[in-house]
């Protein structure tokens, strides 16, 4: 029994250093480091921060609602052209996107790999 609870310790201390290799080699990417940069420069204009947050949270509500509905996005799309035309605005979305489209590859790649259903 207590060989049991060592094996299972020495498993968790192996996975959780592992998680912390990979915590720290998302912090290294390009990706992740462009990101950062991009959420640094928005901080300084906590106005522009304000609008981008507004933008983001209006943007989830019609994509995840129940009232789903592509007129709605393309609508709410159109009345933004000029908000994302703001280069700082584009740079940032951007940056964010990608930096979601990793952390999700990530979560399918993991899940993936451990047969999960």
């Amino acid at each position: 029994m207590l060989w049991e609870r060592h094996t299972k310790m020495n498993n968790v201390d192996s996975v959780d250093e592992a998680v912390q290799n990979l915590i720290e080699a998302i912090r290294n990417s390009e990706v992740y480091r462009h990101y950062d940069e991009q959420k640094r420069l928005v901080k300084e204009q906590p106005e522009l921060k304000a609008q981008i947050d507004e933008y983001r949270s209006k943007n989830y509500e019609l994509q995840s609602g129940s009232d789903f509905s592509f007129s709605k996005i393309d609508e709410f799309e159109r009345e933004h052209v000029g908000f994302r035309d703001n280069p700082l605005v584009s740079e940032f979305l951007a940056a964010e996107l990608a930096f979601c489209r990793m952390m999700q590859e990530l979560g399918i790649r993991i899940t993936e790999a451990m047969d999960f259903e």
